[in-house]
């Protein structure tokens, strides 16, 4: 991916799970650095899982679509119950795959944050903001693919965008941009990220970035 072009001294790949782990975790091996996660979800319509109104990020922050709520007509009490039910899937999701472990350092370090692609890019931004909340020197998005619109959007939130396959239109879909796209299961997630984990601790190369 175009990061290794990048003059990094201290990154730390964070992967958005479930579908950023296949991405982050060639990723993290190539630069040889840290790996870790940025646990967020998207806030779903309560009709429609696979479209949303929102995300919710691992620190409690939160980023609403004011456009799409008003566009559907969501009540309030309906945003805050989704809203409530995302952090709940956050909070759990947290504890599975993270164990509850306190985030990494962030502060004067690269953050490169990778998920599977940007369709909206609200989920990639709430992530970014709970990032730079963090203290993060510097900020890198890495997917493979993106909606041209929220590339740009993003663009200007962060110090790099690196996504070689970008393209329009309203019917865009990450799945699309794959010659072979398969779900990833939390489970999966778990064991890339607890195989790499390992994997690290016990190679003598591998760089102390913690």
């Amino acid at each position: 991916m175009l990061v290794g072009k990048l003059d990094l001294q201290h990154p730390l790949v964070l992967a958005i799970p479930a579908g950023g782990l296949p991405v982050a975790v060639p990723l993290a091996k190539s630069l040889n650095c840290q790996l870790d996660l940025a646990v967020v979800s998207k806030i779903t319509l309560p009709w429609n899982t696979e479209a949303g109104y929102g995300a919710v990020a691992f620190d409690d922050g939160y980023l609403l679509n004011e456009a799409m709520i008003m566009a559907v007509g969501l009540s309030t009490t309906v945003v805050t119950s989704g809203l409530e039910r995302t952090r709940a899937k956050v909070d759990r999701r947290v504890a599975v795959l993270r164990k509850d472990r306190p985030m990494p350092d962030m502060t004067e370090r690269e953050i490169v944050v990778v998920d599977d692609g940007l369709a909206s890019g609200f989920t990639m931004q709430v992530a970014v903001d709970a990032i730079r909340r963090a203290g993060a020197q510097k900020i890198i998005v890495a997917v493979p693919t993106g909606h041209d619109s929220s590339v740009q959007r993003l663009a200007e939130n962060v110090d790099v965008v690196c996504c070689p396959n970008i393209r329009g239109g309203h019917s865009f879909a990450v799945a699309s941009a794959y010659q072979h796209w398969n779900d990833v299961s939390e489970a999966e997630a778990e064991k890339l990220f607890l195989d790499f984990t390992v994997s690290r601790s016990t190679n003598p190369k591998s760089k102390d970035n913690n």
